[in-house]
């Protein structure tokens, strides 16, 4: 049985359809990558899976369906969501922020989950009383995935977490998420730079105008000449 499982889902902004029968699923030990060009549905489904937005359709979480359950019941029974633009608070501090991610969803012990993440993320303990908002940009992104991470998520989503950062920067970041992936998680990762989401992910998913047009293991769609074309650059 899948971890994540959509099936048919559709969702819209008003008149505006933005998912037009999705279905994907997501397996427990899994990196999946969903890629596509903006506008393509990639953020909406996130959204359709986290209940930001509403759908109809099937969407199942470790076997029971949630498309109609609120974010903050989605977020309790393991879904952590690194929105796209990162979602912190700047004039928090950074271990203000950190511990938000326990309010309401966190499993277990604040200073024993801030301990996994500052051992991901040094830094974060050095700059604990630092104002979010003056971090750089790669450092507000991985203070955004720790605090995802404080929760204990059973499945992580991120949204475009490489958007304008550094390619340094985006290198030590998916480093990350492969460690975690190493470690057990599972995630689910919606990203433009096709090139390093393949390379995190086994399997992806491409949307095209809110439908799922390709799908496979991230080396049938190296291989695959539509992907290499609109999204590889060869």
């Amino acid at each position: 049985m899948p971890l994540l499982e959509l099936k048919d889902v559709h969702a819209r902004y008003g008149p505006i359809r933005a998912l037009h029968g999705v279905s994907l699923t997501v397996d427990q030990g899994e990196v999946v990558a969903i890629l596509g060009a903006n506008g393509a549905g990639k953020t909406t489904t996130l959204r359709s899976i986290s209940s930001m937005t509403r759908t109809s359709g099937e969407i199942r979480f470790g076997g029971k369906g949630i498309a109609r359950s609120s974010p903050e019941h989605v977020a309790r029974l393991g879904v952590a969501h690194v929105p796209e633009g990162r979602g912190l608070f700047p004039e928090l501090t950074v271990w203000e922020n950190l511990r938000m991610g326990a309010v309401g969803a966190g499993r277990g012990n604040f200073q024993e989950n801030a301990k996994r993440i500052v051992g991901y993320f040094p830094w974060i303990e050095r700059r604990r009383e630092q104002a979010a908002g003056t971090l750089s940009g790669g450092e507000q992104q991985m203070l955004a995935l720790g605090r995802a991470l404080v929760s204990r998520p059973k499945l992580l989503m991120l949204d475009e977490p490489s958007l304008g950062l550094a390619p340094t920067v985006v290198r030590e970041l998916f480093a990350t998420v492969r460690r975690l992936n190493e470690e057990g998680l599972t995630v689910l990762v919606v990203e433009q730079n096709a090139t390093i989401a393949l390379d995190v992910a086994s399997r992806a998913y491409v949307l095209e105008v809110g439908k799922v047009a390709v799908e496979g293991t991230s080396d049938e769609l190296r291989r695959h000449e539509g992907v290499r074309k609109s999204y590889l650059g060869y």
